[in-house]
């Protein structure tokens, strides 16, 4: 199996331009090891579409399917250009939250950053749920994906290795739900980290930036229309937030290695 390994702000993904295999949750699950397999946060497979230019399904660490990945996305863009299945700098790609909008911006040839138009959030009123007796108050968004936006004054004082499972998990949310805690630095800036559903934390999210992002501007943090940048482990994003919550978000994609492995 030949694949590219790709990261967004080093939320990383092996990348296959073919259709999924059967056995790909177990697939999934082994070559993201990254102690006995090659190390990342999911498998992204890539295809033609017949409602779009091209396809994108993924696949967590845990062998669970996302509906979508702001960072992935921004790859696949990378992906199909470099390689030359396209020459094409806007591109329509079709996820299972709907077709996204690419635009790709060049250096020396090559893609260097992406913008998506990652469609409509939306937010919901606060709502306050209880994880090991202490209550956390959240702002519910839906980006094509469920996320539970937390602010704090200092994100770096949060145990996401040990509050985040239990979030994801809890109760409230039957399917899982990614948690973001986010820290307002002024109002154009905010600091975040996350624990993606079915894959923990990671260095970057784009849906997750764009779902805090939609929050802050709710509750006035933020201003809308303007640019917003969200400081991740692994960088930082821009995200724009347009009238009825049109999110527009901006990032680089980055190829890290060609690899070949033999399926066992």
């Amino acid at each position: 199996m030949r694949f590219t390994k790709m990261h967004g702000l080093g939320n990383d993904y092996l990348y296959f331009y073919d259709e999924a295999p059967a056995n790909v949750a177990d697939l999934s699950r082994k070559l993201s090891d990254r102690h006995f397999g090659v190390g990342s946060d999911g498998l992204i497979y890539i295809t033609r579409s017949e409602t779009a230019d091209f396809k994108m399904r993924i696949f967590n660490a845990d062998g669970s399917e996302a509906k979508m990945c702001g960072n992935g996305i921004r790859c696949v863009g990378k992906y199909v250009y470099d390689k030359g299945y396209t020459d094409e700098t806007t591109l329509h790609v079709e996820t299972l939250s709907g077709i996204k909008t690419l635009r790709l911006h060049l250096c020396g040839g090559e893609v260097a950053t992406v913008s998506v138009d990652m469609g409509r959030g939306t937010v919901d009123d606060e709502k306050v749920l209880c994880v090991d007796g202490k209550e956390f108050r959240y702002i519910p968004v839906n980006v094509g994906n469920p996320h539970a936006v937390i602010f704090t004054d200092d994100v770096a004082a949060i145990p996401l290795d040990k509050i985040g499972p239990k979030i994801e998990k809890h109760s409230d949310f039957p399917d899982g739900v990614n948690v973001e805690f986010v820290q307002r630095v002024s109002e154009s800036a905010l600091i975040m980290r996350v624990w993606e559903r079915g894959s923990g934390i990671t260095m970057a999210c784009g849906t997750g930036a764009c779902a805090s992002a939609a929050a802050a501007v709710s509750e006035g943090l933020c201003k809308r229309g303007k640019d917003i940048t969200i400081k991740l482990d692994g960088g930082e994003l821009t995200v724009r937030v347009k009238e009825e919550n049109e999110l527009l978000m901006t990032g680089p994609a980055t190829t890290i290695c060609e690899c070949e492995v033999t399926e066992q």
